[in-house]
């Protein structure tokens, strides 16, 4: 029930990316590679090299275009060796992104609602429904469609459990530990907590590596994960 940590890699340079890994290293062999890195510090090459050097690594690229065009790029992602990527969760994108990682280790991920928004600010992007009824009808879709997990605040990592089964990943980003700031995060959760609800994964970046000393973090909330067993009902 521990669940495993994933280091969000949100730096603009592969030089200062290499540090953290090197840091890390012992504590933390799962990174995340998103937009900053991937668009201004070569991410695409650093994820194939950490890759090679035996690492874990998630491509956070939320992917959403036409059928052909998510199907190449899925396909293109796969053949890195990649872990773990993102796309958004709408059927058709999903459905093609299956068919492009089948026979292939990759686990596909479908993003829910974005920790950053609330309620206002899925009522601006036009859903008519609340976080936890559209979390939960993306869940319902990822799950028909044959998705390897999915990404969502902690919040809603319950009720996806309850949908999904144990199977699917659940990947949970706004974690805090205690005495963290929220940053631009609306619906945060201590790590201990996210596990407790069913989150399989929890993607940790600030928090890791602005702190001082981020392989003594990172330690300190894999020991917090460890204990989300602990006097849980």
């Amino acid at each position: 029930m521990a669940g495993e940590l994933i280091v969000g890699l949100d730096v603009s340079t592969r030089h200062d990316a290499e540090k953290i890994v090197e840091q890390l290293d012992g504590t933390a062999d799962f990174f995340k590679i998103g937009y900053q890195l991937v668009y201004g510090g070569d991410g695409l090459a650093l994820g194939k090299a950490l890759i090679a050097a035996g690492k874990r690594v998630f491509f956070d690229l939320k992917l959403l275009d036409i059928d052909n065009t998510v199907e190449k790029g899925v396909a293109a992602i796969a053949r890195t060796g990649a872990t773990m990527l993102t796309l958004h969760a709408y059927p058709k994108a999903m459905a093609a992104a299956v068919r492009a990682a089948a026979g292939s280790p990759l686990c596909l991920l479908g993003v829910t609602v974005l920790t950053s928004m609330d309620e206002a600010d899925v009522r601006d992007a036009g859903y008519g429904l609340s976080i936890e009824d559209l979390v939960a009808r993306r869940a319902a879709q990822a799950r028909d469609a044959g998705m390897g997990g999915l990404v969502a605040s902690a919040f809603e990592a319950r009720k996806i459990r309850e949908i999904v089964g144990p199977g699917m990943a659940v990947v949970t980003p706004g974690i805090r530990p205690g005495g963290s700031a929220s940053g631009d995060q609306k619906r945060v959760m201590t790590p201990r907590d996210a596990v407790r609800a069913g989150a399989s994964h929890l993607v940790v970046a600030r928090p890791i590596i602005a702190a001082p000393d981020p392989r003594r973090t990172a330690q300190d909330i894999l020991a917090e994960m460890a204990t989300a067993g602990e006097g849980a009902p």
